[in-house]
């Protein structure tokens, strides 16, 4: 009851009080109780480690892999693969958010890039002392992919 007490009164304190409420809770003997496990229930197994591929998967090994490892049939696979594509397309999509991630793994990102002018007399980058004109280029819409933590270790390991 009086680490309860104690828990209560740090949590709307300021750091520096914490300190010395903390220090009280310790020198007091906290008890512990044992729970009773039960003795049907099974641990889960541990993640098995994943096994280098040597050559690049294609569509239907990809789908005959997941459905193999997952007991799902590979219509079912191929289906969700698909909303999954739908479901980026309309992510990515003009006048969407432009944003997708997929947790874990990659994020995709869109930005609008503003149309550019026609240059004349700008320096040619390749023969020093020589003027060249660029072409004017269309607004567009660049699309960048970026790796998360997960397939960073991925990649790592």
């Amino acid at each position: 009851m009086a680490a309860k007490k104690g828990a209560a009164k740090k949590t709307g304190v300021k750091k520096g009080a914490t300190k010395k409420v903390a220090s009280k809770v310790t020198s007091k003997k906290v008890t512990t109780k044992k729970v009773a496990t039960k003795k049907g229930v099974t641990k889960k197994a541990p993640a098995k480690k994943a096994v280098a591929i040597k050559e690049k998967y294609s569509k239907t090994q990809i789908l005959t892999e997941i459905a193999q490892s997952t007991g799902l049939s590979r219509m079912q696979v191929s289906s969700v693969l698909e909303e999954l594509s739908t479901l980026v397309e309309r992510h990515v999509k003009k006048r969407s958010c432009g944003e997708f991630t997929l947790p874990g793994l990659l994020k995709i990102v869109t930005r609008k890039k503003p149309a550019q002018k026609a240059r004349k007399g700008v320096p040619n980058p390749f023969k020093p002392g020589e003027f060249m004109d660029v072409a004017a280029k269309p607004a567009s819409i660049q699309v960048k992919i970026r790796p998360l933590k997960k397939l960073k270790e991925f990649a790592a390991s």
